[in-house]
């Protein structure tokens, strides 16, 4: 998957987002996502990358727990063929839930 199929998908959440972070004082209101590349788990041989797989994680912050949300997001993933795994934290000091989804593509 291209980085350009990632922005296209990032497109069809419906979210605002943006890669790795918002510029201080431009974040929109929750909910909003970011991505980021945060490792390549690539194969190779004889020093060459036959194979180039990038980890990819899509953080989505809201103020609420919005099951409705998630499942929308993770229907996107579905439809472009995603196996992910998916965690959740509270953030105190923002006072934002935190829905993390990491995959590989």
């Amino acid at each position: 998957m291209s980085h350009e199929d990632v922005l296209k998908m990032m497109e069809e959440l419906g979210l605002p987002f943006a890669y790795d972070h918002f510029v201080e004082g431009e974040a929109p209101e929750p909910p909003f996502a970011v991505f980021l590349y945060p490792r390549a788990d690539n194969f190779s041989a004889d020093g060459v990358a036959y194979f180039k797989r990038n980890a990819l994680d899509i953080e989505v912050y809201t103020d609420l727990k919005d099951p409705e949300l998630e499942e929308g997001i993770e229907a996107v993933l579905l439809r472009h063929g995603i196996f992910y795994g998916k965690s959740e934290v509270w953030i105190e000091s923002e006072r934002l839930y935190e829905v993390l989804y990491e995959m590989e593509v």
